[in-house]
């Protein structure tokens, strides 16, 4: 079992008519998973709050710190009992996929952007997450051998983009992200 962080993409059609009470048990689920140790963050995603797609699918993104942290919380009595009152407003099995890495955040219900412009929105979040830390932390880290301190950048880079930056910036370029052309 890797000791890695651990990022689950859900997926689950919701039964027409029922998107606010599944919603707010899928809120619910996420508030007792913040719970759990080693939970890292969640968003649910519908593809509904797109006026140009119709689509019943509602997804729950999910990091934890590591699988085994990821386990303690898929096999609890507490996900099970959401399970359950979620049951009546969805339709069909439920798709569990564990993901890895930045490219989470670029997937959605709608196809992927091309990746130009994914590479563009990336860096925009790197050279400024970069330049910020250098000014944080580059004078105090000046003496320390070149491997060290690129390890230790690029580590902080890897968490600020995962769970602070790259989310913002596809939210905020979510309309030229996925807009076709």
């Amino acid at each position: 079992m890797s000791e890695h962080a651990v990022t689950v993409l859900i997926t689950r059609k919701v039964r027409a008519g029922c998107e606010a009470g599944f919603e707010r048990i899928a809120q619910d689920m996420v508030q007792v998973a913040s719970g759990f140790r080693g939970y890292l963050g969640a968003q649910l995603v519908h593809s509904g709050e797109d006026p140009d797609i119709d689509d019943p699918l509602h997804h729950v993104v999910l990091a934890f710190d590591s699988e085994r942290n990821l386990h303690f919380w898929r096999d609890s009595p507490q996900r099970k009992l959401g399970l359950a009152a979620a049951e009546p407003f969805i339709d069909g099995e439920m798709g569990f996929k564990s993901m890895t890495g930045l490219g989470l955040w670029y997937r959605t219900p709608t196809p992927t952007p091309p990746r130009w412009k994914v590479a563009v929105v990336t860096w925009l979040g790197i050279c400024p997450t970069v330049y910020l830390l250098f000014l944080a932390v580059g004078d105090s880290m000046k003496t320390w051998w070149l491997f060290p301190r690129t390890a230790l950048l690029t580590f902080a880079v890897v968490l600020l983009m995962t769970w602070v930056v790259a989310p913002r910036l596809t939210k905020l370029f979510k309309p030229w992200l996925f807009k076709e052309g």
